[in-house]
């Protein structure tokens, strides 16, 4: 498989990509690859997908019910 080397990467881009990583508990190697992925090979969705989408992180979080007052009271206190 091929390797690249990249260079002279900005320190803030370089903060971002590493936080993303960690955000995605993937190496900042693997980060850069998605990001590459969606990046060069989009993918278009169709409404429909998009709709299927939504309803399987429905089904998902079935149960899972936050009210208006814990959310602001998160995020009086701020998050992690």
């Amino acid at each position: 498989m091929p390797a690249i080397t990249v260079k002279n990467i900005p320190d803030d881009l370089y903060r971002r990509l590493k936080s993303a990583a960690a955000i995605h508990h993937r190496s900042i190697n693997s980060e850069l690859i998605v990001c590459l992925e969606e990046v060069l090979q989009p993918v278009r969705l169709t409404v429909d997908e998009h709709l299927a989408a939504a309803a399987r992180l429905r089904a998902q979080l079935d149960g899972l019910r936050v009210t208006e007052k814990e959310i602001s009271a998160a995020k009086r206190a701020g998050r992690p």
